[in-house]
Order: structure tokens, then sequence, then C-alpha cells
């Protein structure tokens, strides 16, 4: 039997936490990578969602960076598909970031058990 790449092992982490992401909240690359116990992996994160952007079970376009920007956004169908599904969802998007992040932002840290 062989062993699966530690990066599937982290995509598939990474898919589970974002499937947590409450409908209407958004999180980022580092908190889900600090959540994981790899703080300096956020740009793995961002390649677990790139991965898992056409899986409607993991909901990619709820992590935005610690900016809130969209940098995800060019990942997805469409111009601005993202910000669609984000503003669908009640959140406000103006010139493709998070208006008022601390409103919309969910931390795994406080909210899921370790």
């Amino acid at each position: 039997m062989t062993e699966k790449p530690k990066d599937v092992n982290f995509f598939t982490k990474a898919h589970n936490v974002a499937m947590q992401i409450p409908y209407g909240m958004v999180t980022s690359y580092g908190a889900i990578a600090k959540y994981l116990g790899a703080a300096k992996s956020a740009r793995m994160v961002g390649w677990a969602m790139n991965a898992a952007h056409n899986n409607a079970a993991i909901p990619a376009h709820r992590v935005v960076n610690r900016k809130g920007l969209l940098t995800g956004k060019f990942h997805f169908d469409g111009t601005n598909l993202m910000q669609q599904l984000l503003e669908n969802e009640g959140v406000e998007v103006k010139n493709h970031q998070i208006v008022d992040l601390e409103k919309y932002f969910w931390n795994p840290q406080e909210n899921l058990d370790l």
C-alpha cells in the first residue's frame, strides 16, 4: 500500500475546515493554516481551495486573503462568480474586497474544536 502525499492530506484537512464555514461568513487562508497547525502555509491553503473550486460541497468562495480581498476569484468560472456567490449569501463586496471584514469573519480557532 502506497502512502498518500502529505499535500493531499493537507488539502483534505483544509477542505474539511472550509466546509465548516457558515453560510454568509468568510475566513482567510491564513486562519485555516493556523488552525491546522501550519501557520506559515496560507499559500498551501490557497492551492487547496483552488483544487476545490469546482466542487460544490467545498465553499472555496468563502476563503479570502487576510485583508478580505477575493484573491481566488480568477479560479472561478465567470468574471465575478466568487463575488456573486458571496453577495448571494449576504456578504458585502466592493472592489473585489469584503466590506467590514470583521463583521463576516469566521475564525476556525474560535469556532472549531482542535
